[in-house]
């Protein structure tokens, strides 16, 4: 199997697999001259991962690896969208009072917020709360929806799916170990790395 750029992916990183073999990893741009290059060949069941969502991405081949090239560049020039605002609405009852200690600069930082120190930091409490639950679930369905591509038809799937899900790597490792090594290999990084956020 390919190395990944680095043991964790990132959300700008790709794998592309030929059928059962992996083929390419890493940024679009330099996995898209492979899957060109195994689409002209006749590669048979040509898959594009985002590493990060497990979604899997549609490639446009027609034409040279410059013309693929060059429509990969323009799409990816486009601006970002804008943030959606901050929602209103009054803090809930029930506060507790306790000390806090924070640096001068950290102190100003707050002053300037909408709504003073308290509120801004209840905000930023809720959002990392909800950031690391999002992240759990996140890493979980895109290590299912790679599973469901490239293992759903292979020998215990189904199986390895409950152990995925219930979070026993150990049983799923060796449910896995009979599938294709560049298939077991990839979607076992993506479970390890589902089961290793769920334990933060």
């Amino acid at each position: 199997m390919k190395s990944h750029p680095q043991d964790g992916f990132m959300a700008d990183t790709y794998t592309a697999f030929a059928d059962q073999r992996q083929i390419a990893a890493g940024s679009l741009i330099a996995i898209a001259a492979a899957v060109k290059t195994a689409f002209d060949a006749g590669a048979p069941r040509l898959l594009v991962f985002n590493d990060a969502t497990g979604r899997l991405l549609e490639l446009d081949l027609r034409g040279s690896i410059d013309d693929v090239l060059t429509r990969l560049g323009e799409s990816e020039g486009g601006s970002p969208s804008p943030a959606k605002p901050a929602g209103r609405g009054r803090p809930k009852l029930g506060v507790t009072a306790r000390e806090v200690t924070l640096l001068p600069s950290h102190w100003e930082w707050l002053s300037t917020q909408p709504g003073g120190a308290s509120a801004a930091l209840r905000r930023l409490v809720d959002q990392a709360k909800r950031a690391g639950r999002d992240h759990v679930r996140e890493t979980q369905e895109a290590a299912y929806r790679v599973m469901v591509a490239l293992a759903g038809d292979l020998p215990d799937f189904e199986d390895a799916t409950r152990a995925f899900y219930a979070g026993d790597y150990d049983r799923f490792e060796g449910l896995s170990k009979s599938w294709p090594t560049d298939i077991g290999d990839y979607v076992r990084h993506l479970v390890l790395r589902s089961m290793a956020a769920a334990r933060v």
